[in-house]
């Protein structure tokens, strides 16, 4: 065949290609559009499918036109996946120091057993992209551990994997992002401290320029919180630094930042404290420490979290849930409707609660609200419980005071505070000066805890013989310091009398320490000076006696005894003018006498009546004056080591 049949073969083949072809097309624009699928409904299926952004209009078209279908629950699913999403990651991405109890709620609110996938990438996505809210993020996810704490364990779990990838492909922005975040939850006792040393040791085992510098920037942010657990490791993990720095072959930038952790830690690593103030959100007893170690083989990042999975459980699942996040935020079943349904029943109950008014009113008859005690004194208990684990979960006065400021009291409960300080002073083996310091502080930050002292100390004063010895030494230490500290008014001695009959052995040795102290605090002579400042002088009557000379002698004894005689002086002037007020008094009830007898019958009487009380008094100075005599006359007695004429 020639070349010419060729060509005009292949041309015709064509031509009946091109005529079937046309053919079809116009069979195909001849068939109804009945059976293909609306525009918007097919872009909005692809958008759903893909989880790319859709537009609200055909999201809802998408949800009403899929009535008909068998996956119209997938759908709804889906949907409230996306909005889960929306909720936790708007928080998380707004948190900082001053709104974190606002973020914690409205993350409560958001179903985080379903979304604890969601809620770690998020978390560890907003801290990788910003270090420095590191505390913020650690604070909040200590808050949410102690509520869920599979949300914290698959927490740790992945940032344990991450640093184990980064490690391996010596990503070092990404070790360090990942160590900071774990060292922030070591502090916030979320993570052992174990894992902090396994971190520590896997980095310094074969060191690098990049690996110490990531075991630096870690134990910068942990070193404070181990120091305080573990010191004894802690040297040794500065120990590896030193020979570190002595034998390895790093460059001098990565020696200096060894050198400046070590300044770090002589300043007692003060500016990296173990938890930052106002996110120190989580009581002791509460937390929830999870023990994931660096070699555990079995960890699970548990992936499938992260995406979309139908549940055919979806409604009972949110239920079970609603009931968790009630009791999470402390919430009634009543406040758990819809906030139109919750409107529209507060509205209805107001006006029911008016017209109830209104019509108890017209009758006559008063609206009494029934008031509940609880005669259990159950919040009394959790009370005291809440201040005694405040106080001994403390390591300085500072922080003890800060967290019994944040404990919600009530009205007329400031004495329980008090009591409670007092309480747990008077428990300690010996006296420690935390007690004093955290009483002083109170005091003169609000006038009404120093009236609670000042009332505690009455009460402590009237029962001191029911203490033991070594509980009543701490109460007087405490108090000793109150009021040498100017922190508790001197008008609370007025309660002190001190006389033979009025005092035991117990309130002796109470009211002794309580002068040592304040003399060893503030020197005698000013001790001395304030006693016998008039501003007081009404206050410390009791102390000082003046009524017979009798009481006078046994203060003088007492104070002598115990160091204190210096503050006697104006006692024994008092012992010396006694035989002459005696006398001046029988002179002025002579003359009163025989003035009084050239009068009447009336008159008669009453200078019987004088007659008799100068006698009775004379009697009584002349029974002191001799027994002053005798005891000056009686060799080596204590009249004369007081030095009485």
């Amino acid at each position: 065949m020639s070349s010419s049949d060729e060509c005009a073969e292949t041309l015709n083949s064509a031509q009946r290609l091109e005529r079937n072809s046309d053919g079809e097309d116009k069979s195909n624009r001849s068939r109804p559009l009945e059976n293909k699928p609306k525009a918007p409904a097919r872009i909005a299926q692809a958008g759903m499918a893909s989880g790319r952004y859709m537009p609200p209009a055909l999201k809802r078209q998408l949800i009403g036109d899929s009535a008909h279908v068998r996956n119209h629950d997938e759908v709804l699913q889906r949907d409230s996946w996306d909005q889960l999403k929306k909720r936790i990651n708007g928080p998380v991405n707004k948190a900082n120091v001053s709104n974190i109890k606002d973020i914690i709620v409205s993350l409560f609110n958001a179903n985080l057993v379903r979304g604890r996938g969601l809620l770690c990438r998020s978390l560890m996505r907003a801290q990788s992209q910003s270090t420095s809210f590191t505390s913020v993020y650690a604070a909040l996810v200590a808050v949410i551990n102690t509520k869920l704490p599979i949300v914290g364990e698959l927490l740790l779990t992945r940032l344990v994997l991450q640093f184990r990838r980064a490690f391996k492909r010596d990503d070092k922005n990404q070790c360090i992002a990942s160590v900071m975040f774990l060292a922030h939850l070591t502090n916030q006792r979320v993570a052992h401290e174990v894992l902090a040393f396994q971190i520590v040791s896997l980095l310094l085992e074969n060191p690098t320029d990049d690996s110490v510098e990531v075991a630096v920037a870690f134990i910068r942010e942990v070193g404070a919180f181990l120091g305080d657990i573990a010191p004894r490791v802690l040297d040794h993990v500065f120990d590896a630094f030193r020979s570190i720095l002595h034998e390895a072959d790093i460059d001098k930038r990565t020696q200096y930042m060894v050198e400046v952790l070590f300044q770090y830690r002589r300043d007692g690593f003060k500016d990296n404290a173990v938890i930052a103030e106002g996110l120190d959100l989580v009581e002791e007893d509460e937390q929830i420490v999870h023990e994931v170690a660096m070699d555990d083989e079995d960890l699970d990042a548990q992936d499938e979290l992260n995406v979309f999975r139908f549940d055919p459980e979806f409604k009972a699942n949110e239920l079970k849930y609603e009931e968790i996040r009630r009791g999470i935020l402390g919430e009634d079943e009543s406040e758990s409707g819809t906030e139109g349904d919750s409107e529209s029943g507060d509205s209805s109950s107001d006006e029911s609660e008016e017209e109830s008014e209104e019509e108890a009113e017209k009758e006559g008859k008063a609206v009494v609200k029934q008031e509940i005690h609880d005669l259990t004194e159950t919040e009394l208990i959790s009370l005291r419980r809440t201040i005694y684990l405040a106080i001994m979960s403390s390591i300085s006065f500072e922080e003890a005071t800060h967290k019994l400021l944040k404990i919600e009291i009530r009205p007329n409960e400031e004495k329980e505070l008090c009591n409670m300080v007092i309480e747990c002073c008077s428990q300690e083996r010996t006296y420690k000066n935390l007690y004093g310091l955290i009483g002083e502080r109170l005091c003169k930050l609000n006038r009404s805890w120093a009236g609670g002292f000042a009332e505690s100390f009455e009460s402590c004063y009237e029962n001191i013989h029911r203490y033991e010895t070594n509980h009543l030494r701490n109460i007087a230490h405490f108090f000793a310091h109150l009021l040498a500290s100017e922190a508790l008014n001197w008008s609370v001695l007025k309660c002190v009398v001190l006389t033979e009959e009025a005092t035991t052995s117990s309130s002796r040795i109470f009211l002794k320490i309580v002068l040592q102290d304040m003399a060893e605090n503030l020197g005698l002579k000013t001790l001395n000076d304030r006693l016998n400042d008039p501003k007081i002088a009404d206050a410390v009557v009791g102390m000082f006696p003046s009524s017979d000379a009798k009481s006078i002698r046994f203060a003088i004894n007492y104070y002598t005894s115990i160091g204190m005689g210096a503050i006697t002086e104006d006692m024994r002037e008092w012992l010396k003018t006694a035989p002459s007020r005696a006398q001046n008094s029988d002179s002025d009830s002579d003359s009163y006498s025989s003035s009084g007898s050239s009068s009447g019958s009336s008159t008669g009487s009453s200078s019987y009546t004088s007659s008799s009380y100068s006698s009775s008094y004379d009697s009584q100075s002349d029974s002191s004056l001799r027994s002053s005599r005798s005891s000056h006359s009686q060799k080596k007695s204590w009249g004369e080591t007081l030095k009485i004429t």
